[in-house]
């Protein structure tokens, strides 16, 4: 049998076993379908509702650095496809993560509303509004062993499709890249490229001694001007679609560069206009992050240092990528240009 409600007034930020040892979490639903950008809305005793298919490390990262205690997924947090990391980075954390796979609740619930998550089970008052199955440590440590198994058959589709999209993206080698005017001065300076991603922060602080000693060009690729700024550097340019980025990043006096695809979208631009913000276009084939690259190295930038850049097969399968054709092309044009900072910050260790 179901507890009461929780009645009015009551805390509803708070954690208990009810009287069958389920956990159960009380307080205000926050939804976000992207969760990269619901993570920066949310607080301790928030439940996050996610609609995140094969949740993925950074953003499982971000949830549990957020202090939420709860989250319900929508979608099925691991596939078994390949071994993504995210339910197992929650559940370490402590967070008790519910799949419901197909539950209405962004029809159903309104961000801000009180409801209460017991087990698996989604309460809104008296109301059940969804029931799903609760990711224990066993379970996340099984769809781990799942994805292992079948890492040979993600590899082999991957490689496929990379090498199909090769040749189809072959001018990225030699297309000359339309370049806008900025104020940044990068000839014969260092540029360091900063993606929100793997262990850019901790990259970050290891060089602190390069950027004091020899003043890189700051470039960030959309929300890595947040990982900049959590590690104390201002973001000097901003290259990207403009939606893992926060408001205060953007506002706080960067140049601003909407990276703009071979059809002529720009799907950031609308954002910045909307906020009152100038920005330039870059047309280039390919990510945000390998337009940034491509910029820093056009613009004379020696060496050009990339912070954050995930090369695994599991870092481009977690950003939903399935080949890497691009990417491929980009290092092959930069060529001993580019240099990788995790490289770069063990030598200054050493």
């Amino acid at each position: 049998m179901a507890l009461p409600r929780t009645p009015p007034g009551a805390d509803t930020h708070s954690l208990v076993l009810d009287r069958g040892g389920e956990i159960r979490h009380a307080g205000r639903a926050r939804l976000g379908q992207r969760t990269k950008q619901l993570t920066g809305r949310l607080a301790a005793g928030d439940i996050a509702v996610i609609d995140h298919a094969e949740l993925d490390r950074l953003s499982a990262q971000d949830l549990a650095g957020s202090g939420v205690g709860c989250v319900v997924n929508v979608a099925p947090s691991a596939s078994g496809r390949y071994p993504n990391l995210g339910p197992s980075i929650l559940v370490e954390a402590g967070v008790h993560l519910v799949d419901a796979p197909g539950a209405p609740l962004f029809a159903s619930l309104s961000g801000g509303e009180e409801i209460e998550v017991e087990g698996g089970r989604i309460w809104r008052g008296r109301r059940l509004l969804a029931e799903g199955t609760v990711v224990g440590p066993a379970a996340a440590a099984r769809a781990l062993e799942r994805g292992n198994a079948a890492i040979d058959a993600a590899l082999e589709a991957f490689v496929a499709n990379t090498t199909a999209h090769l040749l189809a993206e072959r001018d990225l080698l030699a297309e000359p890249l339309e370049l806008p005017a900025l104020r940044a001065e990068f000839r014969d300076r260092p540029a360091l490229v900063v993606v929100r991603g793997g262990d850019a922060l901790a990259d970050l602080r290891a060089l602190r001694s390069f950027v004091r000693d020899r003043h890189p060009v700051l470039v960030a690729v959309d929300g890595g001007a947040d990982v900049m700024a959590a590690a104390g550097l201002h973001a000097e340019v901003i290259v990207g679609d403009m939606d893992s980025v926060s408001d205060r990043a953007l506002r706080a006096g960067a140049e601003l560069v909407v990276h703009a695809y071979g059809d002529g979208r720009a799907p950031g631009a609308e954002r910045l206009t909307a906020l009152g913000l100038t920005h330039a276009l870059v047309r280039a084939p390919g990510t945000s992050e390998d337009a940034a690259l491509l910029l820093a190295a056009e613009k004379g930038a020696r060496p050009v240092v990339s912070v954050g850049s995930g090369l695994g097969l599991v870092d481009f399968l977690d950003r939903g990528r399935s080949g890497m054709a691009s990417t491929l092309l980009t290092r092959l044009r930069l060529g001993d240009v580019l240099v990788e900072a995790r490289g770069l910050a063990m030598l200054l260790r050493s």
